[in-house]
């Protein structure tokens, strides 16, 4: 005797629908279910394989869900200092309190995609989708994130550039990483390095395993985004038609082939607001001359990739 066909099924899981309508990440949702904040039709969802049509009568915390917005995604230039949460508990400064000024009014709420450490800065991506921001971490998925690293002591470029192969710290393994000596003064120098997984504090802990000090840490790019000369404690808004079809393009087919150009991020940054020239976004001390030999971006401008800030000339002689 056949089995029987399966009809398809119509909908989605109730978790992927919440995580769309920005309520939280899959699996913070699978939490909240555990725990009964989520209702259906004034009954507590037990199931996150529950499947929906929509979100109609459905409750998180006795408070309807709106339905999912068109997805907003947000560079923001994270400043050292700051938690990359909503509450700390120590009562540290998170970034929540710096987007109250940096975000357009009508945002809405943002999820961070990804983390940066307490003591690292640069590039933090903000977005109301959590199924865009969930594909976006995924280490599958397989998005590059490139960091640039101020340190102090003794490393050569071989060793560098040996971690294409990957290294084990203290049990932990880490997949490959691509490294660059950047500028070296002494025992000083700046290293470009670029992964795909993400895993915490995996720049400094390998560093440190070379036997370097890391005094700064900034992400300058997170996929196809960059940081450019964006301020310090500002955000900007990614074009709408850019973001759609970014995430048609990741989730749909899972890759991450969908650059969005500079002059595209320009545009965008243009049309909300020109940045202000604030001298806290150059970092101190004399910054690293650029990386000698070796083809350009494709379509890059000179200084467009420039994460120190904009440029200001001193007096003349």
């Amino acid at each position: 005797m056949t089995a029987p066909e399966t009809a398809p099924r119509e909908g989605d899981r109730i978790a992927k629908l919440l995580a769309r309508a920005g309520i939280a990440s899959r699996r913070e949702v699978e939490r909240m279910i555990a725990d009964g904040r989520i209702k259906l039709n004034g009954e507590v969802v037990t199931t996150p394989a529950t499947v929906l049509k929509g979100l109609k009568g459905v409750t998180v915390d006795e408070k309807p869900v709106k339905a999912a917005e068109a997805t907003r995604l947000f560079l923001f230039h994270k400043p050292s200092g700051l938690l990359t949460a909503e509450h700390d508990p120590a009562g540290r400064p998170t970034i929540y309190t710096a987007l109250r000024n940096a975000l357009p009014d009508g945002a809405g709420r943002v999820m961070p995609i990804g983390r940066l450490d307490f003591n690292t800065e640069g590039l933090l991506l903000l977005t109301n989708d959590g199924e865009l921001k969930r594909a976006m971490e995924l280490p599958s998925t397989g998005l590059p994130r490139t960091y640039r690293a101020r340190t102090y002591g003794e490393v050569t470029q071989d060793q560098l550039e040996s971690l294409v192969e990957g290294i084990e710290v203290d049990g932990m393994r880490y997949g490959r990483i691509d490294a660059n000596m950047e500028r070296k003064t002494g025992r000083n120098q700046w290293i470009e390095l670029t992964i795909r997984e993400g895993k915490n504090r995996e720049i400094r802990r390998v560093l440190e395993h070379l036997g370097l000090e890391v005094s700064r840490l900034m992400r300058t790019s997170y996929g196809p985004f960059e940081l450019l000369n964006l301020g310090r404690g500002q955000a900007v808004e990614i074009r709408q038609v850019d973001v759609e079809k970014f995430r048609r393009t990741l989730l749909g087919e899972g890759t991450a082939d969908a650059p969005i150009s500079a002059p595209q991020q320009a545009r965008a940054r243009i049309s909300r607001a020109t940045p202000r020239r604030d001298s806290s976004a150059v970092p101190t001390g004399k910054p690293p001359a650029p990386r000698r030999g070796g083809p350009a971006k494709p379509g890059a401008k000179p200084g467009a990739a420039n994460p120190r800030g904009p440029h200001k000339p001193g007096p003349r002689r």
